[in-house]
């Protein structure tokens, strides 16, 4: 069985920063062997939602958002690593790595 990394994306606007930290960090979830899911929350509405079963089978949650994400109840009692839309699009890779570094 492989990793699985789970994140959601949203901004106050929900245009260009939801969709660029969550195509940084689904490419390197990807680089790094991660199966991965990634839910964005912007002008949209919710695309790919999360559900309880993809939450719980994640190894890591990540939450890059600048606003409080709809329905956050679901991630209740999980380990949520909240950072920064930014640093999902400038660091994903080193964002996650780090993660991987706490968890040992």
């Amino acid at each position: 069985m492989g990793k699985k990394l789970v994140a959601l994306c949203a901004c106050p606007m929900g245009l260009a920063h939801t969709f660029m930290a969550a195509q940084s960090l689904e490419k390197a979830a990807k680089e790094l062997g991660y199966e991965v899911k990634i839910e964005t929350q912007g002008a949209d509405g919710i695309q790919n939602e999360l559900t309880l079963k993809d939450i719980k089978e994640a190894d890591i949650i990540i939450h890059a958002v600048a606003v409080t994400p709809l329905d956050p109840d679901r991630f209740e009692g999980c380990d949520v690593h909240e950072i920064t839309l930014q640093q999902a699009i400038k660091n994903a890779k080193s964002i996650i790595q780090e993660i991987e570094e706490s968890m040992k």
